[in-house]
């Protein structure tokens, strides 16, 4: 094979290797732009997702609060009505009392 078709032939394979070369770094180019705009979609989901479930822990844990507030809030009304029965049913004796020592007092004076 003369020299000069060799040469050309391998211009051609350089020509040719340069080509599949390009086509392959744009592949790959494209394939991470791709993954990275995959990647980016899987985080806004996982972020959503987050944010979700976030929410919804939220609003559970405010119900719970709620409900033990009026639990709460129950426990004490009922104590304060014994409170005030008892409070009312110790009247009687506790004015009985204070007249009693009222008059031991005035009985004392003369």
């Amino acid at each position: 094979m003369p020299r000069p078709e060799v040469l050309e032939r391998i211009k051609a394979a350089e020509s040719d290797a340069d080509e599949i070369i390009a086509e392959a770094e744009a592949d790959r180019d494209e394939r991470i732009e791709a993954a990275r705009r995959e990647a980016d979609e899987i985080r806004e989901e996982a972020e959503a997702e987050a944010d979700e479930y976030e929410a919804e822990r939220l609003e559970e844990a405010r119900a719970e609060i709620e409900s033990e507030r009026e639990r709460v809030l129950a426990e004490g009304a009922e104590e304060r009505e014994e409170l005030i029965a008892s409070a009312e049913e110790n009247t009687d004796e506790a004015v009985e009392y204070t007249i009693e020592r009222f008059e031991e007092a005035v009985h004392a004076q003369t």
